[in-house]
Order: structure tokens, then sequence, then C-alpha cells
């Protein structure tokens, strides 16, 4: 590196350094970095640069800190939303560690250009808090409102703060985990991190910074200063401005950030934040950059400044001009990249492509390696652990010893000739010395062509437990409907102390019943209470004292008895049926695996384990795999096809459209390639002659995956010896190849995919019937789709599609009404005339349809306007943006289907839910569409089912036989005596039995406070969850897992949560014991026995004889303790003391 010798740094001169082409350009900024020791300041053309930048960074200078990336706040220019809330936070955070950074830091242009916060904003709100700090709990509130934090009840992004009395909870801006921090009195006496998921602590740290939230600020003073600008910016009465209107209710509405020289005296830019010593480095081609983007931003103001009702601050208010652009950068040297190389001897070349052929894809870079001159060095980076492997044995048979690197500064300073990596480039370098190549880079897409770099991994994947997030679905609201197990069904009121006037200070759930009745509940009796999840806008109260309830259990409970007896008979069959017990894995499978690019989630590696064990087990499988859109599921099946296939056997895909078995067939083709697997496909495209010979060879084994729809399910469709049948998505077969199905299942494997599983499925995994993988977790850096809701507006089309253009992406259009398609077709080109715009539909013949599908996967047209043809399996990373036209009239689990065709990569996506005016809608669409608005995150399948199950219905779902019976008692307590049922009936009891249930479980009464006191915790969404999972107990051990918890999450126990924790050991106690009541007092206590109590009866007179005074029996059935017992505390220790004597001192364990 010569030309650093010579290389002079002036504030405001402008240096070139030496041509660089690719990976080249990365390479000399980290041989600055070493050298000069200054922070350096890349300016990237567009956002899409700085992931690749960050990954050569790593590879080029793992030694180094990683680069600080200030990103752009991916709204367009006087767009009306909220940058993302990581993005925000990740820009005030990079803001705040810029002035005493000392190494690179990446932004694009459009985030350089822009104007800032000054620095005092960042001053003002920023705060440590140290152990020991005091902390007057008012004066932080208004601190945290005044720097942009959400109150909310439970936190889980940036930006959000939880309170509940002395404990805070907190995400700070730029912070990888919130924290938790306790108060005793008004000083901190503990910090703690915690886990988003399971909102339990993870360690304990000394100190935290919080940063403000947001850029714009939000104090009454920041805002009487907003309108004060405004009111001298802009002409006209301001009321008629959105934005003016919500600063005067004290609220920022979206897209405030475009006002934001309003809300200061004076804007500040990046200037202000990075050191005086700084160095500014160019990319190559950014002049051309600046000049593209200040022309966008001048095409959308002249767009948007005639609207009175959003009045815009013009370009150059908001962003630096050329002049003030040039000004800022006369204070720092400046120096360019360069990619053009002008046919010197010596320096970089640009990286040649090395593509084979698809039967030697190495055969490129072989011709290279052979052409190389003596002396030439090489290091080949490949993108994954498994894809080195591949790459390093195929180079040791060719007799090529290869070495094994971890980055370029180990193979920098070793003597190999050739090297390998584990590094995920996409660009590689050459350099010549003397007119002799002597040094190159090899990238994988050199190798095998451009393709989509995917679920690139970065920091830690959050694992969903599938626990979780079924506990999550039992938050109830005022108004809800729910049953009560012997009242029937109700409406939830409310949480309150109805009798505090009487001396009961203990919580209730209120019900309301038909005819103003109410029923109050003890909270320890929650179990007998569930959501109804049904029907419930034309679900009929209950009335109580009425038979009718009575008769509807017993019916729904006898149908659930029936069910489990008959779906029990069905899988019986198949487990007493010998399945064929598949071989474990060998070397060809490991080496099959390697061949996967990128790094398994935790729950999908768990289901890869699942699925392998049960297909080397003697029974048949029957695995249902549940995972959100793009997190893996065909890389489960793509594993157990391979299993399958390499021991003899066949295996049959069958899918639910001819496009996803289109998409399926060439994944696996792909997969399976040069491997002696054939794969086929069965479908409509096919014609007679090609279809007789599929059919042929499938029948004589010839063929060992065949891929298909429905087709595959006729009588002509003969296998040879079939082995596993994988469905995807079975939800979306008719009844009569539902039937076929569940033929096939007693006989072969069945491996189920699915998206969003229907309740049936669902349920039926969870009574233990079926055996369920969950892939909740996403691929690392994947970002929930941004849903929004509202009436048809053409201004919103243009915008959402200029947003995903602007980024150089696609956009899916979907008008399911294929008689007017065409017309939407000419509004969409009128709205966007610079837009390529395509049509695809089921009535179009099949060879057109699926060259329009593949032309849009290759990037050949901007946007496609389509039907629901498109529902499942087309996968196309490049499309972010989709808009449905008419909504409301598609169900939950299919517009679930729908949005997850986009944010497949790692850029944030947008679904746009067009609906007409609200009182056209039926009440049950308008709760499809909350629904799918308000269950944005990641892995909600589970969620969504059981919003689909309330919003169509039960019986639908799970057939006539018990749909009556089942929408008269709810779907939750039918499925609770299914799962009853089906443990007897495995047990080995009579399921009958069931139905003599006790009617309530037994009475503990200890006279003294047992309750959350809503002052411990407020939230009465939090209480219910915690007291519904305490009387679902039935071992002891769960209690202290639950206290634990509480202890961690809200603080130090009061009294009332002591006793309570302390009812409920009593009360699991009571149920094993055959107690059926137990009352205790300031006098002593009373126990009430059933006839058929399982208490020792000679310790029990051993105790009576020896210690009369104390103990005594009253009849047959109750044992009264005399002895003073003044507070609640002494009366748990002394029945606990008492039943452990009674029955052993491992009964408390029960």
């Amino acid at each position: 590196m010569d030309w650093l010798g010579s290389l002079v740094l002036q504030p405001g001169k402008t240096a070139t350094l030496p041509p660089a082409p690719g990976a080249a350009q990365a390479l000399l900024a980290a041989a600055l970095q070493r050298r000069l020791q200054r922070p350096i300041l890349l300016i990237v053309n567009a956002s899409r640069a700085i992931e690749e930048w960050q990954r050569e960074w790593q590879f080029f200078a793992p030694e180094l800190p990683a680069p600080l990336v200030f990103p752009d706040r991916e709204v367009l220019p006087y767009d009306r939303l909220n940058p993302p809330a990581e993005i925000s936070t990740a820009r005030l955070a990079t803001l705040a560690a810029l002035p005493h950074w000392r190494g690179l830091i990446i932004a694009p242009a459009s985030a350089v250009l822009q104007f800032l916060p000054p620095p005092s904003h960042l001053d003002r709100h920023a705060l440590w808090l140290h152990l020991g700090a005091r902390l007057p709990l008012e004066s932080f509130r208004q601190r945290a409102i005044d720097a942009g934090y959400q109150s909310v009840s439970e936190v889980s992004e940036a930006g959000e703060i939880a309170w509940r009395g002395g404990i805070i909870d907190i995400f700070p801006s730029g912070s990888p985990l919130p924290y938790r921090i306790e108060l005793f009195g008004d000083e901190i006496d503990s910090i703690r991190a915690f886990d988003v998921e399971t909102q339990r602590s993870l360690g304990k740290v000394e100190k935290v910074e919080l940063l403000p939230a947001r850029e714009v600020p939000t104090a009454s003073e920041d805002l009487q200063r907003f309108r004060a600008q405004f009111r001298a910016r802009f002409s006209g009465d301001p009321q008629q401005a959105e934005i003016y209107r919500a600063a005067s209710r004290n609220s920022i509405p979206a897209g405030a950030e475009q006002y934001l020289p309003l809300f200061f005296e004076a804007c500040g830019d990046i200037s202000n934040y990075l050191p005086k010593d700084s160095i500014v480095l160019e990319e190559s081609g950014l002049a051309a950059a600046v000049q593209q983007l200040r022309q966008e931003w001048q095409e959308r103001y002249a767009e948007r400044s005639s609207d009175r009702a959003h009045p815009i601050l013009r370009p150059d208010e908001l962003l630096l001009s050329e002049d003030s652009w040039q000004q800022r950068l006369a204070a720092y040297p400046i120096l360019r990249l360069s990619e053009q190389v002008q046919g010197e001897a010596q320096g970089f070349l640009p990286p040649p492509s090395l593509q084979g052929n698809s039967e030697n894809p190495l055969l490129g870079l072989e011709r290279f390696l052979q052409e190389l001159p003596g002396g030439a060095r090489v290091v080949l980076a490949a993108e994954s652990a498994g894809r080195a492997e591949a790459v390093g044995e195929h180079l040791q048979r060719l007799g090529v010893p290869v070495q094994r690197v971890g980055n370029w500064s180990e193979f920098s300073a070793g003597s190999a000739s050739l090297a390998l990596a584990v590094a995920p480039l996409e660009r590689g370098l050459l350099h010549q010395q003397r007119g002799r190549i002597d040094l190159a880079l090899i990238s994988e897409a050199q190798i095998f062509g451009d393709r989509v770099f995917a679920q690139r991994r970065g920091g830690r994947a959050r694992q969903r437990s599938m626990e979780n997030l079924l506990r999550d679905l039992g938050e109830l609201q005022p108004g809800d409907v729910v049953v009560h197990e012997d009242y029937g069904i109700g409406r939830f009121l409310a949480l309150d102390t109805p009798f505090a006037g009487q001396g009961d200070v203990n919580e209730y759930m209120s019900i309301a019943y038909a005819g103003d009745a109410k029923v109050y509940v003890p909270v320890e009796q929650l179990d007998r209470v569930s959501r109804f999840v049904g029907n419930s806008e034309e679900i009929e109260l209950s009335r109580l004292g009425n038979a009718r309830w009575s008769k509807a259990k017993a019916k729904a409970r006898q149908k659930a008895i029936d069910a489990a007896s008959e779906l029990l008979d069905i899988y019986a069959r198949r487990a007493a049926r010998p399945g064929r017990s598949f071989p474990a894995p060998d070397d060809a499978y490991w080496d099959f695996v390697s061949r996967f690019p990128f790094e398994e989630t935790p729950d999908q590696q768990a289901a890869i384990d699942a699925v392998l064990d049960d297909l080397q087990r003697p029974h048949p499988m029957d695995r249902l795999v549940c995972g959100d859109v793009g997190f893996g599921k065909t890389e489960v099946a793509l594993r157990a096809t391979f299993l399958v296939a390499h021991s003899g056997a066949q295996v049959a895909i069958l899918v639910p459209t001819t496009l996803l078995a289109q998409q399926h067939f060439e994944n696996f083709r792909d997969r399976f390639a040069g491997l002696p697997i054939r794969v086929a496909m069965l479908s409509r495209f096919q014609k007679g002659k090609e279809r007789s010979a599929i059919l042929a060879d499938t029948a004589a084994g010839n063929i060992q995956v065949l891929i298909g729809t429905h087709r595959l399910l006729q009588g002509d469709v003969q296998f040879a010896d079939l082995g596993l049948l994988i469905l995807d998505e079975e939800h979306r077969f008719g009844v009569r190849h539902k039937e076929k199905i569940k033929a096939l299942r007693s006989e072969v494997d069945v491996l189920t995919l699915t998206a969003t599983p229907i309740p049936r499925t669902l349920n039926l995994s969870l009574a233990g019937l079926r055996d369920l993988s969950l892939i909740a977790t996403p691929p690392q850096r994947r970002q929930p789709v941004r849903t929004f809701v509202q009436e048809f507006a053409e201004d919103t089309i243009r915008e959402a599609c200029q947003r995903e253009l602007h980024r150089g992406g696609q956009i899916y259009y979907l008008h399911n009404e294929v008689q007017d398609i065409e017309r939407s077709g000419k509004l969409l080109q009128r709205l966007l005339p610079e837009a390529r715009i395509r049509i695809a539909h089921g009535q179009m013949p099949e060879t057109e349809l699926e060259a329009v599908m593949l032309d849009f996967y290759h990037q050949r047209f901007d946007l496609l306007l389509c039907t629901t043809i498109i529902e499942s399996g087309i996968d196309n990373p490049r499309a972010n943006t989709m808009l449905i036209d008419r909504a409301d009239r598609f169900g939950l689990a299919q517009l679930h289907q729908l949005r997850g065709r986009v944010g497949r990569g790692h850029q944030r996506a947008y679904c746009y839910l067009f609906t007409p005016d609200p009182r056209a809608m039926t009440d049950d669409a308008k709760r499809r569409l909350d629904a799918i608005q308000s269950l944005e995150e990641l892995g909600v399948g589970f969620a969504l089912a059981s919003h689909d199950l309330e919003i169509r219905g039960a019986g639908e779902l799970l057939g006539d036989a018990q749909s009556g019976h089942m929408d008269e008692v709810g779907f939750t307590l039918f499925m609770e005596w299914l799962n009853d049922a089906v443990a007897a009936i495995r047990a080995g009891k009579d399921p009958q039995s069931l139905a003599e249930k006790q009617a309530e479980g037994p009475q503990i009464h200890l006279n003294t406070p047992a309750l959350i006191p809503s002052d411990y915790l407020p939230d009465v969404q939090l209480r219910l969850q915690l007291y519904k999972r305490l009387a679902n107990l039935r071992k002891s051990e769960g209690i202290g897992a639950i206290m634990v918890e509480m202890v961690d999450r809200f603080g130090t126990l009061p009294d009332a949560v002591k006793t309570l924790l302390c009812q409920t050991q009593l009360r699991i106690l009571a149920e094993s014991l055959g107690i059926t009541a137990i009352d205790a007092g300031p006098q002593g206590a009373r126990l009430t026995l059933s006839a058929r109590h399982r208490l020792p009866v000679d310790r029990l007179l051993q105790k009576i004889q020896k210690e009369s005074q104390t103990f005594q029996l009253e009849g047959q059935d109750r044992l009264r303790i005399r002895r003073t017992l003044p507070d609640g505390q002494t009366r748990c220790e002394a029945l606990l003391t008492l039943i452990d004597e009674l029955n052993g001192p491992d009964s408390s364990k029960e």
C-alpha cells in the first residue's frame, strides 16, 4: 500500500484514492483506518450498500471496531409515516456515540444531507442511571414523556416504558435489551436487563444510559415553539393543518420529522456530531447519487405543496444545499474512492466472473486457478461452513491443496497459495503487479452467479417458546364473552373487590348473564372460566337457574368423548400398524445438509431433529410443522425427503396450487441436482404423453420424489413404495381430498407444513394426538410487515408504490375480481407512469401465467397486479410492498398468507389493506382487519388461528358432527373436554367419569386478603393472566416459578400475594387428598373431608389422641383445629405443617 505514505490530508482538499473495483474499496478503507487511526465517515450512494460494507469490513479488519451505522429514516420525502422504531433509536444511538468515536462510520447520502436535531437535544434528554442514584418517580415520569418514550403495560420494543409502582421497565434507544429499574423509596436499588419474550431478568448491571426515543422533541415548550414557528412559516389558518391541531393537543402525528426545523431554534447536521479530526470518504459515484436525491425531493415537493391540510417545508429547509454541504466538508480532508481502472500495469482490476455449468458449477474456478501465474495467491470466500466444506472437498478431489483461514489478515500473514475462508461476501477483488496477477479474493457470487443473499445472521436469534405464544392468547377485555363451566356463557365485566365494604378485600371476576344477573367468581376458581372462542357476536348469554346450560353442557361433553374415541381409534390403528423405520443420517445426508446456505434458527433445527427422530421410529410419523411464511419449513421437508428417498422409498409432496407445485419442484430439483434422486412434478401444465411417462415411472419406482396438487390423489397415481407424504397448507384442500388424505395417514409417514394452523389441526397437536414442531423464531434481522388499514385512496397507492420503487423493490397489487382487473391496471398505470406493470390471474392460460410469474421473479417488471393466485408459495424476496383492494372480503388466515408474500428479506415491508366506507363493512370484516393489523409481530400464526376461530365460528372448522354442540359451549371448553377425554382413554379410565367431575374445587378461606393488589400490579390483564395461571396449577412446583417471576417483574411480594400463593398450594394439596374445604381464622381452622379422602386414617387418629385439646373430629367429615392463628402467614404455615405431618413430608410436592 505505497500510496498511503504519499497521501496528503488537508481540510477542504479532495484526494482520489487508487482505482479499487469490487471489495478492494473496503480493503483500502481498512488500510486507511489502520494507518491513520482517525474517525472516517464513509458516505455510500444508497442504503443497500451498507450491509455489504459491514461484511467486507469484518473480513478485512476483524481486529478493528465494527463500523457505526447512521441509517436513512426509510421514509420518502414528505411521507406522513414515522420511521420504524428500530431505525429512529439506532440513529439517535449513533449520534450519541459519534463525538467520541475513532473508527469507521457508514452513512448513505440521504441520511448525511438531511437536517438533524442539534446536539443539545441529546444533551438535554440523555440520562445515566446508576445504582444508588436518586430518581424521584414523578419528575422521571415527565422526563421520559418529554424524551418521547411511550407508556405501555408491557415493554416490547425500543422507545417504550412501563410503570409498576417502584419498578420501571424501559427499552432505551439503541440498546439491544430493555432494563428493569427497581426503586427503594426514590433511590435506584437494582438495574437488570430482561428478556422481551419471557419478561424475565437476565442479569444485573451497574448503570444504563437513556437517550431520547425520537428525533422530534415532545416537551410542552417544544410544541409551543413548533406552533409559533409554524404560524410564522405558513400563511392561512393553522387549524386547517392536521399536525398543528395535533401539536395543540400535545400529541405528535406520524411524519413529524418532515417538520423538524420548526421544533428547534436551529437544526443541526452530521458535522455537529463528527469529531474534529474526522476524514470524509466518498464512495465511487456519490456526486450522481446526490444529484438524483435532490431531484427526487424537488419532484415530491412539487406533487404535494398544494395540500392545505398538510403544508410542507421546501427541500432546502430540510436538506443541506450544495453550498452548505461544501462549507461543512471544508472542515475535513476528503478522500474519493474510484472504480475506474485506466489500464495500469499494477493495482486492482475488476473481479472476473467464474461461473461454471450445471454439471460442474466450479468449472470456471478450476480454469482460473490453472491459468494463474506462479506465485499468485488466492483466497476463496464461502458463505457458510457447509459451503466451505463442499468447495474444499471438491478442490481436494482435484489434488489442489487448500488451507482454511479465518479472515484476510490471517491469509496475508500466511504463505498458502490457495486458502478458504467462511465469509458471506458478494464482491471479490483482483490485484496485479507488473502486469501479472498476484492476489485474488473470489466470492461465491463470482462462481455461482448473482443471487439473493437472504437471512444474513447477525446477533442473537430470539427464540419463541410455544408456552409464551399460547399464554398470550388469554388476554381479556371488558365486554369479551367468557364461559364458566357451572353458570354458562356470559360477558366479562371487570376484575374488582365488590365485597370490600363487608370486610372481604379479595378480587373477583364479575360476569354478566341474561336478565341483568351477575356472578362474582373468586380468582382462585378462574380455572373454571375460559374465553369463549366462537361467533361471540351472535351468542345468547346463559340465564342463571335455567336447565338449558346443563343440558347443552352434557350433550357437548358427550360429543367430546365420542370425538376423542373416534380420533384415538384412527391414531391407535396407526400406532399398532408397524411403520417403516428409516436408517439414521449417514455421510451422504450430512453432505446434502452442507448445501444449505444459511444457518438454522434454533427451533428450525429442533423441528429437523424431531422429524429425523420420528422417521427412525417403527411407528408412522404424523407431525405438524407450523411456522410463519419464510421461517424455514421447506428446509425441514427437504431433509426429511432426502432421508426417505436416499433409503430407497418414495416421497409425495401435496400442495394446494399449481404455482406452488412449480416452485417446490424448482427448489427440490435444485437441491437434489447431482444426486441419484429423481424429482418430478404432475400438473395441468403437462401434455398427455409426458404425464403418462411420469405415472409409469412413479409406479415403477424410477421417480423418488413426486410433487403435485390434488392430482396426486387420483386413482391412476400409483407408487411403487411410498414412504412419506408431505402436505403443504392442508387446510386449503377440499373435503373430498381431505378424506383421501385421511385414508393415506394410517399407512405412511406424514409431515404437514403450515403457516397458519387452523384450530382443529392446532388442538389435535396440543391434545397429543399429533406431534407439533413450532418454528416461531424469525430469521435474524427479519422485520415484521407494517400493516395499514384504510379506505381506498389513490394518493396512498402512488406514495406506497413510489416508496418501494425508490429503493429498487417490487410491488404486489391484489385485486380479486378478474372481470374488472384490466380497469385496475389502467388506474395503476395512470398513477405510476414510470412503473412496468403486468397482470396475473387464475383464468389465464397456464403457460402465460407461468411466464408472468417467472418474469416477476427475475425483476423484468415492477408491479404485479394479481388475484389470490399468489396466496401460496410465490417466493420473491425483492417484493416488499403489497396493496390489497377490498381487504374486507378476505378471511383472516388468507390475509395472513397474502401478507407473508412480502418481507422475506431484511428490508422493512409494507402491506396496505384498502376497505370501503366502514359503514359498508360487516362487523366480522372489521374484526378481521383489526386482528391482522394488531398482529404485526413475526411468528403470530398461532394467534391468528385463534382470532380466525372467534370470527368464523368453530363449527365449520371441526366438521358438522360437533358444530352445533361446540358453538353452544365455545371452542376452548370443548377442546378442554376433548383433551380430558383423550387423557382418560389413554390412561385406561372410563371417559364417562368425566361427567362426574366435582362442580367446584376445594373451598379455601383463610379470612385474610389473598390477592394481587392493584397498587402492586395496576395492569388488569396481567393480574388476570397470573390469577388464571395460578388457578390452572395442579402441582406445587409451578408456584415457586411464578413467585420468582413476580418478584423479578414487579418487586417484593406484598403479604396479600404471599397469602394467595399459599392458598394456591393448599388448594392443590386439598384436591390431591380429597379435602373439600379449608376454613381458617384467628381462633383456629376447620378441614372438611370428602367421603373418599386420601388422608392416612391411622395418622389422623394418632394426631387427635396425642393433641386432643387442639385437634378434634366433628362428625364424620370435619377436623377442627383450636389454635390461635392471628394472621394469614401463621394460618398458612400451620395448615401446611399439619398436612405434611398427616400425609408425610412429601405431600407438599404433590
